[in-house]
């Protein structure tokens, strides 16, 4: 809790799903909104498909490591970040070949 205290603003809207854990986002001074995927998968135009989606692939892409260094963790997350938000895969190829200085 006291992370979550200190990254999210108080003024802010948390969305997250149903998951019982959840309840005690709602004594804090943000604004807790659930969605409940056995009832429907967004509310309105919030949803959280997309940190769902990154955490799949994160996870997928991580388990070839067989454990991460806690001290580099945020350096392969970005890592993922950057994959997930650079699709393409050819979007990802040319960007690189421009970064090696490659004939594309």
């Amino acid at each position: 809790m006291p992370i979550i205290q200190k990254k999210v603003q108080p003024a802010s809207i948390v969305y997250s799903n149903s998951w019982h854990v959840y309840d005690k986002l709602d004594v804090l001074e943000f604004h807790h909104e659930r969605i409940d995927h056995g009832r429907h998968l967004a509310l309105g135009r919030h949803h959280i498909n997309d940190i769902e989606n990154f955490w799949s692939q994160a996870k997928r892409h991580l388990r070839r490591y067989n454990g991460i260094p806690r001290k580099d963790r945020h350096l392969f997350l970005a890592g993922c970040e950057w994959r997930l938000n650079i699709r393409p895969p050819a979007k990802l190829l040319k960007i690189l070949t421009q970064w090696a200085n490659l004939p594309a």
